[in-house]
């Protein structure tokens, strides 16, 4: 009988598809959002007492947050960003597939979702304080339509 370890949390990589020049600085701290749900509607059929129908309406998905430590203005997810949230809509927003893996100590893929037209729809950085002796970090959080684990 073979024992499966499960995989760890802390290594994985993000890779988005479409930047021209590819864009090197995808490390990311904290990847979350991988979230599918099913919201249900409610339907009473007439002289049934006994229960309540639960239909299925379309999946619902969750916005991807990633989080990093600050880059500078000449990082391409940083320009990507910028023009999207910052253009005024002036200029149509280019949205990216993208993946993101959970990798074995080989880095080695175990777990791979495939993310479709991901945008970016919310930019935050850190607090700034100067009590504190931390780095600061920016959340980058992506709206998406298709969410499908590959592997």
């Amino acid at each position: 009988m073979a024992f499966f370890d499960p995989p760890v949390a802390f290594h994985f990589s993000v890779v988005f598809i479409g930047f021209v020049p590819p864009v090197p600085d995808m490390a990311f701290q904290e990847v979350s959002g991988l979230e599918t749900s099913l919201e249900l509607e409610s339907l009473e059929e007439g002289g049934e007492n006994r229960f309540v129908h639960q239909l299925p309406k379309p999946a619902k998905r969750s916005n991807l947050k990633l989080k990093r430590g600050m880059t500078t203005a000449a990082s391409g997810l940083v320009q990507w960003c910028r023009s999207s949230l910052e253009g005024g809509l002036a200029e149509p927003i280019i949205p990216k597939d993208m993946t993101v893996s959970l990798l074995n100590e080989m880095r080695i893929p175990v777990a791979v979702w495939s993310i479709g037209n991901a945008f970016p729809v919310k930019w935050t950085v850190s607090d700034l304080d100067a009590m504190k002796n931390e780095l600061a970090f920016e959340t980058i959080e992506l709206a998406y339509t298709t969410l499908q684990r590959m592997a």
